[in-house]
């Protein structure tokens, strides 16, 4: 081998390049779709129940519940994952959950508020764990590291288009026809998604890693650092579970209505642009620098929010802390892979989501007490960001000194 062949940079990677390899498409478009009831549900509910005349109050609290339900399980359904395989809990999951979502307006009409209520939580409950059987599969579907980088970038970033999309098909679909169709879409959706997913064969073949001997290891999955780094987490969701709440009271007035709509699918397209700027190179530093440099940035971008009053303002700035969002959470997937024992990936990217999930669903409720004080509102992201990064800098998770076989955030 000549010594300019032995120097020469590998070749950069591009997303066609990721999308190109087998079942990657069709795994990434899976997931996607049969996520599209986390981004539709909560708003059919709530339409759903206004067209029932059964108040926004009601709407509201079915909404929250079903993401509540859904992020709250999912450690549950990833240890399930990990003893029975992929295939054995998409699929349950997901015809439980559609059949709930189609027969809720229907069941609820004759039952009232209460039997809206255990459907609304059960479908929750019932959600397939697609988002991290998908992060599971990555490193047996591509082996190669920088391929595998990329698509966690692209993965990540994604995730926010369900929250653009799924909005705007329910108000689409509910304006045309009725709430009950938006209802009923998006469970047809669910299980469609995840049928293109479980019967890929990569989810059908997928087995963890048998675990360690170490029964010690195996039995305690959340080590001191992990645990912390779910914490930090959460203080992320409570930030991304304000900017709803933000929105609303924002477009409170007359002829800005749309900016409840607005300024969330500009958050969620600065994490989707994020991600594909983030995925397509190199960056230099450990996981752990870059968790912690995206974290401060994720800070910062809320910021100016203390200081902007006009509406439409807003609706550019929260892109900036969306672009980071996605650097956030790719480099704690890739931590929280590499602190995890062996065999027990997918519960502990579960308990990732559900970090996330319940920080949302607080941030939410809180940004709700607060939406009568404006400066205290605006400040609620960037507090929830603050308190992310103050835990993120008092444990300073080193996937290195775990495994140092994985793989380093950001070689894409």
């Amino acid at each position: 081998m000549s010594p300019t062949a032995s120097t020469a940079s590998p070749p950069r990677i591009t997303y066609g390049a990721v999308l190109g390899s087998p079942y990657v498409a069709r795994l990434l478009g899976g997931t996607l779709t049969g996520r599209l009831p986390n981004g539709m549900a909560p708003v059919a509910i709530v339409l759903w129940t206004l067209a029932a005349s059964r108040g926004i109050a009601l709407g509201g609290l079915l909404s929250a519940l079903y993401g509540l339900a859904s992020a709250l399980s999912q450690p549950v359904k990833g240890r399930m994952m990990d003893r029975y395989g992929q295939s054995a809990v998409h699929l349950p999951a997901a015809v439980l959950n559609s059949s709930l979502l189609f027969a809720l307006p229907l069941a609820a009409r004759h039952g009232g508020p209460a039997l809206a209520t255990a459907i609304v939580v059960a479908a929750g409950l019932t959600a397939p764990p697609l988002e991290a059987g998908l992060r599971a599969l990555w490193p047996s579907v591509l082996p190669d590291l920088r391929l595998r980088h990329a698509a966690l970038a692209l993965d990540t970033g994604t995730q926010g288009l369900l929250y653009i999309v799924g909005p705007l098909l329910v108000a689409a679909l509910s304006s045309t026809y009725s709430p009950d169709t938006a209802l009923a879409i998006a469970a047809a959706l669910g299980l469609a998604g995840t049928l293109i997913v479980a019967t890929a064969p990569p989810s059908r073949r997928w087995r963890p890693t048998p675990m360690t001997n170490d029964a010690g290891t195996a039995r305690r999955l959340a080590s001191p650092q992990l645990a912390s780094l779910f914490v930090a987490l959460a203080g992320v969701g409570c930030a991304i579970g304000a900017v709803n709440v933000l929105a609303v009271a924002m477009s409170d007035t007359p002829g800005q209505q749309m900016l409840s709509g607005l300024l969330p699918a500009a958050f969620s397209a600065g994490s989707f642009l994020g991600g594909l700027v983030y995925g397509r190179r190199t960056w230099p530093g450990s996981t752990t620098r870059q968790l912690i440099f995206s974290g401060a940035a994720f800070l910062v971008g809320w910021l100016p929010l203390l200081a902007i009053r006009s509406p439409y303002a807003a609706t550019v700035a929260v892109a900036l802390p969306g672009a980071f969002l996605t650097v956030v959470v790719a480099c704690a997937y890739v931590t929280t892979d590499a602190l995890t024992p062996t065999g027990r990936t997918s519960e502990a990217y579960a308990w990732l989501i559900c970090s996330i999930g319940v920080g949302q669903a607080a941030g939410t409720a809180i940004a709700g007490r607060l939406a009568d004080h404006a400066l205290a509102l605006a400040a609620l992201p960037a507090a929830g960001a603050a308190f992310a990064l103050t835990f993120l800098l008092l444990t300073r998770p080193d996937q290195g000194t775990v495994r140092r076989d994985r793989h380093r955030c950001g070689h894409a």
